[in-house]
């Protein structure tokens, strides 16, 4: 198979509507995860901001939990008929996903730090600085397609069976 066979089937297996349909909706699920832990750990909306002006410190907070909650929600979801079962190539699976996402992560994290650092914007709505938390979003926008090509094809490798 030459290589531009094997772009186009690697290309074919990512352009599922339906599963693309599904990675964004479980995206949306944990990005409103991470946006609200955000929002909370900065904004003092709920509590006392407890990480005013840690942005980052915040982001990996929400990262964690929003990237475990995707995770579980893909494996059961979106990529239910892809990888193997049982105990050990779940937690194969978790770990690569962690691996993988990390690229998107990074990138999140630049966006983040990139607005927050480098800019002086303040956008008070209802008493509370709502910038990070926008700010955060758009990092989050900028690392999905990342995460939907490299968690397809490395974590459930979904041209081996759509091919």
């Amino acid at each position: 198979m030459s290589v531009a066979d094997l772009l186009r089937a690697r290309l074919r297996a990512l352009a599922s509507a339906g599963r693309i349909g599904q990675f964004v909706s479980v995206g949306v699920a944990g990005a409103s995860l991470e946006t609200v832990i955000v929002a909370l750990l900065t904004g003092g909306f709920v509590v006392e901001a407890v990480l005013a002006g840690q942005p980052l410190v915040a982001k990996a907070v929400g990262a964690e939990a929003s990237i475990t909650l995707m995770f579980l929600l893909n494996d059961n979801w979106t990529f239910a008929d892809h990888g193997g079962a049982g105990p050990v190539a779940l937690v194969r699976r978790w770990v690569k996903s962690h691996l993988v996402r990390s690229v998107g992560l990074a990138v999140a994290f630049a966006t983040l730090f990139v607005l927050t650092s480098w800019t002086d914007v303040t956008l008070v709505v209802a008493g509370g600085d709502v910038w990070p938390t926008l700010a955060n979003a758009i990092g989050i926008g900028v690392g999905l397609t990342i995460n939907y090509v490299a968690e397809s094809l490395v974590t459930w490798r979904v041209h081996e069976m759509d091919a």
